[in-house]
């Protein structure tokens, strides 16, 4: 599994809201909404897909900080 943590970089309120929407509009069309776990800032993404989710983030280079993370379990504390 892969655990994507992103932020959206830009100064500006309405260029910052602009961003956030096509974003997130993208975000939903994608492959990657069907992710089993998704917040504002986190994605959860099968290693299949993968080279998708890099080329989607990539789309915002720039704009945005994107890390990624491999592991092999995650486990709900609370």
């Amino acid at each position: 599994m892969l655990l994507y943590t992103y932020d959206l970089k830009i100064k500006g309120l309405n260029s910052y809201n602009t961003l956030k929407r096509r974003f997130y509009y993208d975000l939903g069309k994608s492959e990657l909404s069907a992710s089993p776990w998704r917040t504002k800032s986190v994605l959860l993404v099968s290693e299949g897909l993968e080279e998708k989710a890099d080329v989607f983030f990539r789309r915002f280079e720039g704009f945005i900080e994107v890390y990624k993370v491999r592991f092999d379990e995650l486990v709900k504390v609370v």
